[in-house]
């Protein structure tokens, strides 16, 4: 393999030092154990917002640790759960009164390891929620997960939530906005060429120079299919078709159209698969209200897109507009 690495042992802890002395202004970085935090402390009884989970996946989730976002930010190693301790310390740092809302990815080892660190925090009289996020519609059941995967959907859940709670809602009322976009966001996506995961050196697994995987997951899961290789359009419509029949989206109805890049794919590339996605949509009498578009939930180097639709309304649509300052996302 050929990476811009020194020892994949200290993979993390060199990645993470980078990250929070190039973003010093947004956030710290915390040792024995790891997490990120914002550069300031949470405001005081403001709800704070913690996500986390394998490294790998960069700009999530530290680059979305700030104002309106999270508070902070728990890596993992390479494609593996962080630890209860790391989770643990960060909703402790996080906390400034007003509880803690704990966003996961649906991965076994993420939704266990939060579990255990979320009750050694109530153990210490620190309110906690939890909201589950598990949009991708390719499989109900892969090698990391008990039920739908947890991918791109993740981002629109941390920055909607993150919202709500900046203006000052309560816990139970953060929970509940990010448990409605949880349950209102799709996802699906493809890889065109394998990842390589620093400690194993080979690709995580094969694709001839002909063939693609619908349905793929970030850590190189399985997906739904492995195919010839299609058009962009083609690609695009399996996707989209699949993401839009599952959340049920009809005309007349409003939505976020999210293009993300899984690492290794061009924004050139991400922008011909917004425009078909775009078109298709609004032909069938979906309104686009609002887009993102970039390498924001990836998977290493691997070459692929993935497909995110959220169904907004007002309540939703607001909430996305407020104002974000983050390393990765900022308006």
């Amino acid at each position: 393999m050929k990476k811009l690495i020194n020892d994949p042992d200290l993979v993390l802890e060199q990645t993470v030092r980078g990250f929070t002395l190039a973003h010093e202004d947004l956030v710290a970085a915390h040792s024995d154990p790891v997490f990120i935090s914002r550069a300031t402390p949470t405001p005081s009884f403001k709800v704070a917002l913690v996500s986390g989970g394998g490294s790998g996946h960069e700009p999530l989730h530290g680059g979305f640790v700030g104002d309106g976002m999270l508070d902070a930010a728990v890596p993992g190693a390479m494609f593996t759960s962080p630890t209860p301790d790391q989770i643990e310390a960060a909703i402790k740092h996080a906390n400034a009164g007003s509880g803690v809302l704990a966003i996961v990815k649906n991965y076994t080892g993420d939704v266990m390891n939060f579990e255990m660190a979320v009750e050694l925090a109530e153990a210490d009289d620190i309110p906690v929620r939890t909201v589950i996020v598990a949009d991708d519609v390719a499989v109900e059941n892969s090698t990391w997960t008990a039920g739908r995967r947890g991918v791109a959907g993740t981002v629109l859940v941390e920055k909607i939530a993150g919202a709500a709670a900046t203006r000052g809602d309560s816990l139970d009322e953060v929970a509940r906005i990010a448990q409605k976009v949880s349950d209102s966001v799709r996802s699906m996506g493809v890889a065109l060429t394998a990842c390589t995961v620093p400690h194993a050196g080979v690709p995580s697994f094969d694709l001839a120079e002909d063939e693609i995987e619908i349905g793929i997951g970030i850590h190189g899961e399985p997906g739904r299919e492995r195919t010839k290789l299609k058009t962009a359009d083609e690609i695009t419509d399996l996707l989209l078709g699949a993401v839009t029949e599952d959340l049920g989206l009809t005309s007349g109805e409003d939505a976020l159209l999210f293009i993300n890049g899984m690492g290794g794919t061009p924004a050139s590339e991400l922008y011909i698969v917004y425009a078909h996605a775009r078109a298709v949509l609004e032909a069938s009498g979906v309104n686009v209200r609002r887009s993102l578009v970039g390498n924001y939930v990836t998977s290493l180097e691997m070459q692929g897109a993935s497909v995110t639709v959220l169904r907004l309304d007002e309540e939703l649509t607001t909430l996305w507009d407020a104002p974000v300052h983050t390393a990765a996302l900022h308006w």
